[in-house]
């Protein structure tokens, strides 16, 4: 450091001249960065172009460089998960987690209610729809590996299961999101950087960060965040039209699915259009009610005492795996160590530029412990209540010999709607289930949408109302031709591509960890 970085008062260290939006363009009433969004836009649109006329090429190139990534790097993935689990965990304890983002004097400016449900609708809340039933009956049947090669059907296995959904649902995956959104809010509102992922690595970096090394880990952010973003959206379509058939016999065909993602689309835009406050804040309040209105009666319906103890053991079970499961050495289960857990933590960390941006976004006025605490301690807890309340009925319901779950998973996006069916009220509580689907999906598009314009508008927060709508339609457009005119090849291949950024993106994790530390150090 030189002489004049050193005379600088601690509390200036990392501050840039460099203004939000300085570089910009006005292009069609669009106030965009260049090269940022040319490149990321013209990227996007050649993927779409290539994928519809070459759908089985797209899908076993980007398939096999997933693959390559998993099993070559599958140590890096590990490694780098249990870092971000034990760095957050220090910054708890340690003096930085009395920083506050803003500044000292900054108020937060959301209510904590608030506040959570937005990050928990934005990180996992349609994850946690989908995979909450699917995931403990796929490794308690052995649909593709069991944990720890734990005996498949047997109360060993039922407790195994139980504990590595939890594993891949707990600690690690808000432990990535965390280190992420810590970076940002940290640089945006204590050092005054754009709201860019290129501010998190000034430490590192310097002023060398507004120039070709930002614009490559933006542009790779943004394609990360809408390949992601459009296969859980044409993802989610499937699970939604799952459930109308389920429930009204209304065919899960192509056409329906297309029919879903335009929907949410217009939804989304609407709700884009009025902003934070006016869109994304109230659709996630929305969401958490209804969530947890439909845990309540899942709960309730089944067996209170049931529930507690099912809580007790899936606590449990994950306190007694979460270290064999997060060894990457000699491991004899590599079927699902790689198919799943590996897969799990790059898919985690291609999403952690999104939901990490839009963390920081709303987390201004919060110390660094109060952070960390929401971010990764309370959504766990959160999780193990809503695996134990559906998870777990699941489970119980097939040990009991009840229902379609007894023949196995089959159709993964209906494994939500054949364990609601065997409680009361079952048309009411899977319209409830489809309803909440859709509006996580509406929200996480909102959220997207928001980042993506920040990122492309050089960190500016406020862009115009054109470039927000742009890249909430681009989403819908991506996933509705891409499924209409590649099926699921195609989205496959999305998929694929949105993971692979995940390993490329687990070594910028781990230096932004260095950034964080450097600069929280400075404001003690």
């Amino acid at each position: 450091m030189n002489q004049m970085a050193t005379d600088r008062p601690k509390s200036q260290e990392y501050t840039s001249d460099y203004k939000a939006g300085q570089d910009n363009v006005q292009i069609m009433g669009m106030d965009v960065h260049n090269p940022v969004f040319t490149t990321s836009a013209l990227a996007i649109l050649s993927f779409i172009v290539l994928a519809l006329l070459f759908p089985a090429d797209a899908k076993e190139m980007l398939v096999g460089a997933r693959t390559w990534s998993i099993e070559t790097f599958d140590w890096l993935f590990m490694i780098g998960g249990n870092v971000f689990v034990l760095f957050c965990l220090a910054l708890i304890f340690l003096p930085v987690g009395k920083v506050r983002l803003g500044g000292a004097s900054a108020k937060p400016e959301f209510s904590r209610m608030s506040w959570f449900s937005m990050l928990f609708a934005a990180g996992m809340g349609i994850g946690l729809m989908f995979w909450s039933v699917a995931e403990p009956v796929a490794y308690y049947t052995d649909w593709w590996g069991t944990p720890l090669n734990a005996e498949a059907k047997t109360p060993d296995g039922a407790s195994a299961a139980m504990g590595a959904t939890m594993f891949h649902w707990g600690l690690h995956p808000w432990a990535i999101y965390g280190v992420v959104a810590l970076a940002l809010g940290f640089f945006t509102y204590n050092k005054g950087l754009p709201l860019t992922i290129r501010s998190a690595f000034y430490p590192l970096l310097g002023e060398r960060v507004w120039g070709l090394p930002g614009h490559i880990i933006d542009i790779v952010a943004v394609l990360a965040t809408i390949f992601g973003l459009a296969t859980s959206l044409g993802l989610g379509a499937s699970q939604a039209g799952g459930g109308l058939n389920f429930l009204f016999g209304i065919e899960n065909n192509i056409s329906t699915q297309v029919g879903i993602i335009v929907a949410v689309s217009a939804i989304a835009i609407f709700s884009v259009v009025r902003g934070l406050d006016g869109g994304v804040k109230i659709l996630s309040n929305i969401n958490m009610t209804l969530a947890a209105v439909l845990m309540l009666f899942v709960i309730l319906a089944g067996s209170v005492a049931g529930f507690f103890g099912n809580l007790f053991d899936t606590v449990g079970a994950y306190a007694e795996d979460i270290i064999p499961l997060s060894n990457w050495m000699g491991r004899e289960d590599e079927k699902f160590y790689k198919g799943w857990t590996v897969f799990y933590w790059a898919w985690w960390v291609s999403w952690s530029p999104f939901v990490g941006m839009f963390i920081a976004r709303v987390s201004k006025g919060r110390t660094v412990r109060e952070f960390m605490i929401a971010v990764l301690l309370i959504p766990t807890l959160v999780s193990a209540v809503w695996m134990a309340a559906f998870g777990a009925q699941a489970l119980d319901q097939i040990q009991n010999n009840v229902g379609q779950l007894t023949n196995g998973l089959g159709d993964v996006s209906l494994a939500m709607f054949k364990m609601l069916e065997n409680l009361p009220m079952a048309e009411i509580t899977s319209a409830l289930a489809i309803v909440l689907v859709l509006v996580f999906f509406i929200t996480s598009s909102d959220s997207g949408s928001l980042v993506i314009d920040s990122i492309t508008a050089g960190g500016k927060v406020n862009a115009p109302v054109p470039q927000r709508i742009f890249w909430a339609v681009l989403q819908g457009v991506i996933a509705g031709v891409l499924l209409y005119g590649g099926g699921s090849e195609a989205l496959t291949a999305l998929q694929a591509g949105a993971i692979t950024t995940g390993l490329p993106f687990t070594a910028i994790l781990l230096l932004m960890c260095v950034s964080i530390y450097k600069g929280l150090k400075t404001e003690v």
